[in-house]
């Protein structure tokens, strides 16, 4: 193992517990808060290449894409309004996830998380009713504020409520979600774009309310996790909580550990403020750095735009379609890859591995539109296996994302943060995931039109630094239970400067060795 992360080796600490029904199902239904967000996603790069769409709201665009039909392919979508109405979303979720902070961590995360579902909700049924664009950016504004509370709480719900052996597969179902919903909204918008009288795109918008309603009603539905009632003041609550939970009796250690974790938290009057301290230095980094990165993969690039992407390689509107389908397939079997693997593999291993793969792709997917396409965006004619070649590297590509970046980049920061900064926090993640994303999706198709197919040598450059940010910064966090988590920072090569056994005690004689042995009991 380099010197650079750290090993969980056979002898750390281990809270009695079983996988049980019960934390089985609870964790299944909090992890659909991933439906709404991926929804959206899968959605609305399909709604913007439908021509009866763009005719009633964008006809700018639509006139330009007939007109320039044979021409430059580049710069056919290139709309700042357009692209607006797909990114007021992203800034709506950046403002809602900094006000569920403060709801998730007084009233706990299935408050935020019904939220999400009601305002979701509404942003839907306007949306479907859309009469002129204003209407389509205000119900684009209340899905974002929806997005906002659901991925600020359910995340952190998940990482509480698995048992520590489980938690990696049981928080990637907050992305199998995301993953298998964007599936079916490709399928639905392949078969909406068939209706005749182009009406279709009021069902596929309207349609959010289904995902919004199972949140909702899933959310009252809930148990709340222990940490978080313990947070609130009701130990004895908790207590009975985690016993069913973990399916044992003897909590008392876990239990404790829960307790002393939030006394420490109580003392916190201001987490945003206590962020900015020296020893939070690694979880800051992370809550920033590893969003950040996730859009700079250029997957948004791929889900958003995956039809117009598609469409402007060559294939006609209803072939975009299906091709979108195709990927959002190879999402969701990746994703159960990641699944099966991130408690046996570890973290480090699927985000590096994914990395090497989505370089690759990258790299041969631009010169295979460079080669046709050139710098005018005129391919003329194009031949099948040249189409078939690019689709499938695409897959590639989005099969190493599914099982690396998309639901580590989600995992790995819900459960580094300490319960005194665990909401302000996340808070951060989901802000800095919701402004790149909307960065990303405001200027990428002006990019597109500029850089041309050297976007996705852009993207690739990113890939390389953020490779190179996991292998050096980033410890192995398998195996280790959610309140232990500081014990990690405290052996690593470079965050052991920022953080002391003062910082974050022993708590029930945890210890790490240096030189990357790992915890064990004394």
């Amino acid at each position: 193992m380099p010197a650079v992360g750290i090993a969980v080796g056979d002898n750390k600490k281990e809270y009695p517990g079983n996988l049980t029904p019960f934390v089985t199902v609870t964790c299944i239904v909090a992890a659909m808060g991933g439906l709404i967000f991926g929804y959206d996603i899968g959605i609305s790069g399909g709604v913007t290449s439908m021509p009866s769409f763009l005719k009633k709201f964008f006809p700018s665009v639509y006139r330009k894409q007939q007109e320039d039909a044979t021409s430059n392919q580049y710069c056919q979508y290139d709309s700042q309004t357009l692209t607006m109405f797909t990114s007021s979303l992203y800034l709506a979720a950046l403002l809602a996830s900094l006000v569920a902070s403060t709801v998730t961590r007084k009233y706990g995360r299935k408050l935020s998380m019904l939220f999400g579902g009601v305002l979701f909700c509404a942003g839907a049924i306007i949306n479907g009713l859309a009469k002129a664009v204003w209407m389509l950016i205000l119900g684009r504004i209340l899905l974002g504020f929806g997005i906002g509370f659901a991925n600020q709480s359910v995340p952190l719900y998940l990482s509480e409520m698995a048992p520590y052996k489980f938690r990696g597969a049981l928080n990637i179902g907050f992305q199998l979600s995301i993953t298998f919903v964007i599936l079916v909204a490709n399928g639905l918008n392949y078969f909406f774009a068939k209706i005749h009288g182009g009406w279709g795109w009021r069902l596929s918008l309207g349609g959010a309310m289904v995902p919004a309603l199972i949140i909702t009603v899933g959310s009252l539905v809930l148990p709340d996790t222990p940490n978080s009632m313990i947070e609130r003041g009701q130990h004895d609550e908790a207590r009975e909580k985690l016993r069913r939970v973990r399916g044992v009796d003897d909590v008392d250690e876990e239990f404790n550990d829960l307790v002393a974790a939030s006394e420490a938290s109580m003392k916190v009057e201001h987490p945003w403020r206590n962020l900015l301290q020296r020893k939070y230095r690694p979880h800051i980094t992370m809550a920033v750095m590893i969003p950040f990165f996730q859009q700079l993969t250029g997957i948004n690039v791929i889900m958003f735009y995956a039809p117009v992407l598609f469409n402007t390689i060559g294939f006609g509107s209803n072939a975009s379609l299906m091709s979108a389908v195709i990927t959002g397939v190879v999402n969701v079997v990746a994703t159960m890859v990641s699944i099966y693997g991130v408690d046996k593999w570890g973290r480090r291993f699927l985000f590096l591995e994914g990395g090497f793969q989505m370089l690759i792709c990258q790299a041969v997917v631009a010169a295979c539109i460079g080669a046709k396409f050139g710098v005018n965006g005129n391919p003329g004619e194009l031949p099948k296996w040249y189409a078939i070649v690019v689709v499938l590297f695409i897959c590639i590509y989005v099969a190493g994302f599914a099982w690396s970046w998309g639901p580590l980049g989600w995992l790995v920061p819900s459960e580094i943060f300490p319960l005194e900064i665990r909401s302000a926090a996340q808070s951060i993640n989901v802000s800095v995931n919701m402004l790149f994303t909307f960065i990303v999706a405001q200027i990428f198709l002006t990019m597109l039109c500029h850089l041309k197919f050297g976007l996705f040598l852009f993207f690739a450059f990113f890939v390389v630094l953020m490779s190179i940010f996991v292998y050096y910064f980033l410890p192995e966090t398998k195996g280790i239970p959610i309140e232990e988590m500081g014990q990690v920072w405290k052996t690593h090569w470079f965050w052991s400067r920022y953080v002391t056994d003062e910082d974050f005690p022993k708590a029930g004689g945890y210890e790490m060795t240096k030189g990357g042995q790992g915890p064990k009991n004394v």
